[in-house]
């Protein structure tokens, strides 16, 4: 069993591992990220303030370039199934799957998965959720690597797992056409703004 104990003194008792989605919603609201992988519970701390900048920007790049009836949205629930649930730093779905979902993304809503690397996360966003994004069926997984210079590395599903990824480092505008046409240097989404849009 483990317990979880958040800032409001209330202890949560979780049954012994694999948990489940229905275990998942009954942890605490407490600013980490609890995410399942096959029934493993992981637990992340808040993004720093350069990580949300990164997610934040790129939100705004998508949308910017987003056609009409796509959109790009920060931090939502995937739920592939009851022993795994995911939250992507950020998404490309349909507008039309944004308003009727509840509580959770289906990934076939995916058209696109980010993740903003962390040195808390890095080991697991280059490995556990390409693996999981790409059993999912999500097409397309952007991993951003702020170190040692910014750098995207683009892979895209074939078959049941990714191909080796595209890399597009800080200092080149990279031109990608999926999930739709955008353009943007990988530099863009930590460094300081030169200009008011």
């Amino acid at each position: 069993m483990a317990t979880i104990e958040p800032t409001a003194r209330r202890k949560i008792v979780l049954p012994a591992p694999p948990y489940t989605v229905d275990d998942l919603l009954k942890l605490p609201d407490d600013g980490n990220r609890y995410e399942l992988f096959n029934g493993s519970l992981v637990v992340s701390p808040a993004p720093t303030p350069l990580h949300q900048r990164a997610i934040y920007r790129l939100a705004h790049i998508l949308t910017d370039a987003a056609p009409p009836g796509l959109e790009a949205l920060p931090t939502v629930n995937v739920c592939p199934g009851d022993k795994d649930f995911y939250i992507p730093d950020l998404v490309v779905v349909p507008e039309a799957a944004s308003e009727s979902v509840g509580l959770m993304f289906a990934p076939s809503d995916l058209l696109l998965a980010v993740e903003v690397v962390s040195p808390s996360t890095k080991m697991h966003d280059r490995g556990a959720k390409a693996a999981a994004y790409a059993a999912a069926g999500i097409p397309l997984y952007w991993r951003v690597e702020p170190e040692p210079g910014p750098a995207l590395y683009v892979h895209e599903l074939e078959g049941d797992s990714y191909r080796d990824p595209s890399v597009y480092k800080a200092g080149t505008t990279v031109t990608l056409s999926t999930p739709y046409r955008v353009s943007f240097d990988p530099a863009e989404l930590f460094g300081r703004r030169l200009s008011n849009p």
